[in-house]
């Protein structure tokens, strides 16, 4: 760590915790596709989880995490990390202690989900600030309609994005216009409204605590459960207990299934926007499926 980092994060601890602060050990920890992060251990034995921003820098990017994980610690189910320190090129995290998932980790996880989604709602679709899903720019304004917010702040976004960063793709381009167009079809008829969602929940973004499931890296807004669960279906999935338990607490409405294409399509967007062509048959695949 560069000198006047590791000092401006003893400030911060300082400052935070009102006692002295000297770091001793740092240990290189996953950081997932945009930040570094670290583990510090301090003299006297505390512990703490760094995040710093890679290149580019991205502007507010630790801000709205903070107020992500703020909005789901006062939903009071699922817990988060606490924050210590929030700047705008580090974001200092309390260090929580890791272990193996016990054999009922994903049915509780999927209980908890469940009490989250039906007890943290709002009246209108968003969130107070936009913030990112991974290093993509995420719109949040508030909409009263959430098909309008899924076109708008999701879907037709992601489009957009491909047209600046240059992506010529006729046929995705035709294909995504169409469905904004059709999006009615799907998502009008369904009657939830908003619940609290962490926005970009994958088997990197929880962690296994003695106390349960933690989540961290939220991409949070107020939206229908339905585009929650479809994002841990997409890479892998979540063990099957985990739905179960799921549906035995909250049980989704009908054309769940159907409908969570569209909201696969987001995320799937939204890599195609970071890493590139790898992406597009998957995009394709949704795109040719639904219109």
């Amino acid at each position: 760590m560069e000198p006047a980092l590791k000092r401006r994060v003893e400030a911060a601890i300082e400052e935070a915790t009102g006692a002295a602060a000297a770091i001793v050990h740092l240990e290189v920890a996953s950081g997932g596709s945009i930040s570094d992060a670290r583990r510090l251990r301090l003299a006297d034995g505390r512990r703490f989880f760094l995040k710093t921003q890679r290149a580019p820098f991205q502007p507010g990017l630790f801000e709205a995490e903070a107020a992500g994980l703020s909005a789901l610690r006062g939903a009071g189910i699922l817990p988060v990390p606490a924050e210590v320190a929030v700047m705008p090129d580090f974001l200092l995290l309390e260090q929580v202690e890791i272990r193996g998932p016990g054999p009922d980790f994903f049915a509780v996880f999927g209980r908890a989900l469940a009490r989250q989604h039906r007890q943290a709602r709002a009246e209108l679709f968003g969130f107070e600030r936009d913030n990112f899903l991974g290093a993509s720019p995420q719109p949040n304004g508030w909409l009263a309609s959430w098909t309008s917010f899924w076109r708008e702040r999701r879907l037709g976004h992601q489009l957009e994005l491909l047209r600046r960063h240059g992506i010529e793709d006729r046929e995705l381009q035709k294909l995504g216009d169409r469905l904004l167009v059709r999006l009615p079809e799907w998502l009008d008829e369904v009657a939830d409204t908003p619940s609290l969602l962490h926005g970009d929940l994958w088997a990197g973004n929880f962690l296994s605590t003695e106390a349960g499931p933690l989540l961290i890296d939220p991409a949070v807004h107020y939206g229908h459960r339905e585009a929650e669960l479809a994002m841990t279906r997409l890479f892998g999935g979540f063990p099957a207990e985990f739905y179960r338990s799921y549906e035995e607490e909250w049980p989704l409405p009908p054309g769940a299934e159907e409908r969570g294409a569209v909201y696969e399509l987001y995320h799937l967007l939204n890599h195609y926007n970071l890493f590139g062509a790898a992406y597009r048959a998957p995009c394709l695949a949704i795109l040719r499926r639904l219109v």
